[in-house]
C-alpha cells in the first residue's frame, strides 16, 4: 500500500473568544493540514502552525510530495531521512522542520490506521491520560479581563494557567513600547491573576522569545515573590548563554524549545543546563519520528519533556506514549481553531485529558468544513494569537 499522493492545505482561521463579561475578542490563527493518501484509498492527516502557513503549503505540494509517492508509508523513519536531505541538507531549519513534522504525524496517523491502534499506543502506551495547563492570558485581555478569565478556567477545573508576557516587545520596538514599560505592566498582570486565583493554581508565563537578557531578568525576580511554575521562552532565539545565565539569577524555572526544529538544538541546551523543561512540540518539531528523540535526551539529562506550542489533540499522543512524558498546552485559541477543522476531539475534564481509544490520532478532518475555511475571503495569509 504505497503512498499515492500528498496534499497541503493552509488555512488562517477566525477565532473569536469571550470574555467573563460576555464581551468577545476577535483574533486568528494559521496552519497548515497535510493529506498523505495511498493507493488503497485510506489517508492520514498531519498539521503544522505558528509559521507562514502557505509557504509550508508550497514546500509539501511543490517539493516534498514528489519525493514520497511510491514509499512505505510504514517506513517513517526512512521518509523522516530522506526529508531531512532534502529539505534540509545543511542543518537549516526554519519551514524545512514544520513541513516535515505535518507530513510525519500524517504517516503516524495513517500507521495508527493501518495495525489498528491509537498512536499513542504505538508510541509506547506509557499512560491513558495526561495533564493539561490552560493558556488562557493573552494581550488583548485588559487587567481585569484577565484576572476574570484565570477564576473561570479555575471554574472549569484547571489548576494550570499559562499568560503571556513581553508581548511582542523586541518585534515591535519601532512603535515605540519601551519594555521597562511592558513589564512593569506585565508585573501587575500577573499579580492581579495570582490574586484571583489564590496560592494553590500553579501559574505558567510566556514570552514567546519576545525580550532581550536584561529584561527578561528584571521580569523574572520582580515576579519570583508570586510562584510561578515556569517561565517559557524567556529571550530572543532561545539565547543559550542568555538562558544558563538567566537560570543562575532565578528561583523560576525556565522552558524552551516549541520552535526548535532539531535535536541537536536540545542537545546543546541539555548541555549547557540552559533549561529545567523542554519543550518539543510534534506540529513543529519534526513530528513524533524526532520528538521521541529529543525526549530520549531529556530522559538521559533528568530534565522535564513537555509541550508547548499549543495543539494538544496532537501532542496528547507523545505525551501519553512516553513515560516521561509530561504537561501538555491546552491552548484556548488553538483549540478553537482545531475544532473548526476536526471532528470528535477529546475535551479535558479536572485538568485531564483521555487519550482516544479508535485507531489512528483518533479524531478526523471535516473535510466539508475545511473546504469552505479554504475558499473563505482572507482565508490565507498569517494570523498569529
Amino acid at each position: 500500500m504505497p503512498i499515492a499522493a500528498v496534499r497541503a492545505t493552509p488555512l488562517n482561521l477566525p477565532v473569536t473568544v469571550s470574555t467573563a463579561s460576555g464581551k468577545t475578542k476577535s483574533t486568528s490563527l494559521s496552519l497548515c493540514l497535510v493529506d498523505i493518501e495511498l493507493d488503497d484509498g485510506r489517508v492520514g492527516t498531519g498539521m503544522t502552525a505558528i509559521t507562514e502557513e502557505e509557504v509550508i503549503g508550497s514546500i509539501v505540494n511543490d517539493i516534498a510530495s514528489h519525493a514520497l509517492v511510491g514509499l512505505d508509508p510504514l517506513a517513517h523513519e526512512q521518509i523522516w531521512e530522506r526529508l531531512y536531505w532534502l529539505l534540509t541538507p545543511r542543518g537549516q531549519s526554519g519551514y524545512a522542520s514544520h513541513a516535515i513534522a505535518a507530513i510525519d504525524l500524517a504517516l503516524w496517523d495513517l500507521k495508527g490506521q493501518l495495525l489498528g491502534q491509537p498512536v499513542w499506543r504505538l508510541l509506547g502506551g506509557a499512560r491513558q491520560e495526561v495533564p493539561v495547563y490552560a493558556t488562557f492570558g493573552f494581550a488583548f485581555f485588559d487587567r481585569e479581563e484577565l484576572a476574570a478569565a484565570a477564576k473561570s478556567w479555575v471554574e472549569r477545573g484547571f489548576k494550570r494557567l499559562k499568560m503571556t508576557v513581553g508581548h511582542h516587545g523586541l518585534q515591535r520596538r519601532d512603535e515605540p513600547r519601551p519594555l521597562n514599560e511592558l513589564i512593569a505592566e506585565d508585573v501587575r498582570r500577573i499579580q492581579a491573576v495570582r490574586e484571583a486565583v489564590g496560592p494553590d493554581v500553579q501559574i505558567y508565563i510566556d514570552a514567546n522569545c519576545s525580550l532581550d537578557y536584561m529584561h527578561a531578568l528584571s521580569l523574572a525576580q520582580r515576579v519570583e515573590d508570586f510562584g510561578i511554575s515556569f517561565f517559557e521562552e524567556p529571550v530572543t532565539q532561545n539565547d543559550i548563554p542568555n538562558l544558563t545565565k538567566l537560570r543562575a539569577k532565578t528561583r523560576i524555572p525556565l522552558a524552551a524549545g516549541q520552535n526548535e526544529g532539531l535535536a541537536s538544538r536540545f542537545r546543546d541546551l541539555l548541555v549547557a543546563q540552559a533549561v529545567d523543561v523542554v519543550q518539543p512540540n510534534a506540529c513543529i518539531t519534526g513530528g513524533y519520528t524526532q520528538c521521541q528523540k529529543i525526549a530520549g535526551l531529556a530522559a538521559a539529562f533528568n530534565t522535564q519533556f513537555a509541550n508547548g506550542g499549543a495543539w494538544p489533540h496532537h501532542n496528547m499522543h507523545l505525551h501519553a506514549g512516553l513515560a516521561n512524558g509530561s504537561l501538555v498546552e491546552y491552548h484556548s485559541v488553538a483549540v478553537e481553531c482545531c475544532k473548526l477543522v476536526f471532528d470528535g476531539l477529546p475535551e479535558p475534564s479536572q485538568g485531564m485529558l483521555a487519550l482516544p481509544q479508535t485507531p489512528g490520532l483518533g479524531f478526523t478532518p471535516n473535510r466539508e468544513r475545511i473546504a469552505e475555511l479554504a475558499e473563505r475571503p482572507g482565508s490565507r495569509g498569517v494570523g498569529k494569537a
